[in-house]
């Protein structure tokens, strides 16, 4: 297929690029700089110039295309649905892959699945309209699929890295919040990479967690951090307060506690996650 991919400079993007190229489609990765434009062309993209406010660009850039993946990180709903409805005017028929994120559910009380009422943090609030309109496609005949990945982790790790591992790094503990017994709900990178490639053939309106088998506790996962940066048995605990004043809203999704089975994707799509000891490759660093 010819896929056009939006954020593909990105963390999650140039797993999912390298991904595609390897199963044999070919991709175009919107760039809005020259440096995003190396990146892509490295991993064997064509790139196009432009960012998620250029709506004429990515409305023609789709058309070109049989399948969108939109991954780029909007500002807010508003910029976020602009986007997403010039690209889904521009690919028609075609296969609209939208990112969501599972801290939308907020406390899931037990493992849930897709199916969970909504109870987001202020953080992610805004994209409950955003998805609803996107999904809403299905019926004047689009093919729209979302996926809502967990808390990532591989390669950089990303959010985990920044608010959890650098703290350590720069000579103090590594923090994990409260008592640090909620589970957070994690997702390999080259997992969830593979789960956005399997899910170009999923149905019409098809919505999919992108979660592990497993869902360590925060503290776990940061104590495993602690083992992999050579900084064993420092780590401490912080208040919820003393996280926000550190990492901004953020930390109220860091204090969720979650779980999810992923057997939905197994079963539409036939992925399964290959990490499955995600505290294992925290320790080795």
């Amino acid at each position: 297929m010819k896929v056009l991919l939006t954020g593909g400079s990105g963390y999650i993007g140039q797993s999912i690029i390298g991904e595609l190229v390897r199963q044999g489609h070919s991709v175009e990765a919107l760039a809005r700089s020259e440096r995003a434009e190396g990146v892509v062309k490295a991993l064997g993209a064509t790139s196009v110039r432009g960012g998620l406010g250029d709506l004429e660009v990515l409305n023609q850039a789709a058309a070109r295309a049989e399948a969108v993946i939109h991954l780029a990180q909007a500002t807010g709903g508003d910029e976020d649905l602009a986007a997403a409805t010039a690209m889904q005017d521009g690919i028609g028929a075609g296969v609209y892959m939208h990112t969501g994120g599972s801290w939308v559910y907020g406390n899931t009380d037990g493992v849930a699945d897709e199916t969970a009422p909504w109870n987001p943090p202020g953080l992610v609030a805004w994209r409950r309209p955003v998805e609803d309109a996107v999904l809403a496609r299905a019926a004047t005949g689009g093919r729209p699929v979302v996926v809502r990945p967990g808390l990532l982790y591989g390669g950089d790790n990303r959010l985990i890295e920044e608010f959890f591992i650098r703290p350590g790094k720069a000579g103090g503990a590594l923090p994990y919040i409260g008592d640090g017994a909620n589970h957070w709900a994690l997702i390999h990178v080259d997992d969830l990479a593979r789960l956005y490639v399997a899910a170009l053939s999923a149905p019409a309106a098809s919505v999919y967690l992108g979660v592990g088998d497993v869902a360590p506790t925060a503290k776990e996962v940061v104590e495993a951090c602690a083992r992999g940066v050579g900084l064993t048995d420092q780590t401490a605990s912080i208040t919820l307060d003393q996280a926000r004043t550190a990492m901004g809203p953020v930390a109220d999704a860091f204090v969720l506690d979650q779980q999810f089975t992923a057997a939905r994707a197994k079963t539409d799509l036939g992925w399964a996650p290959r990490h499955n000891d995600p505290l294992g490759e925290f320790a080795r660093g």
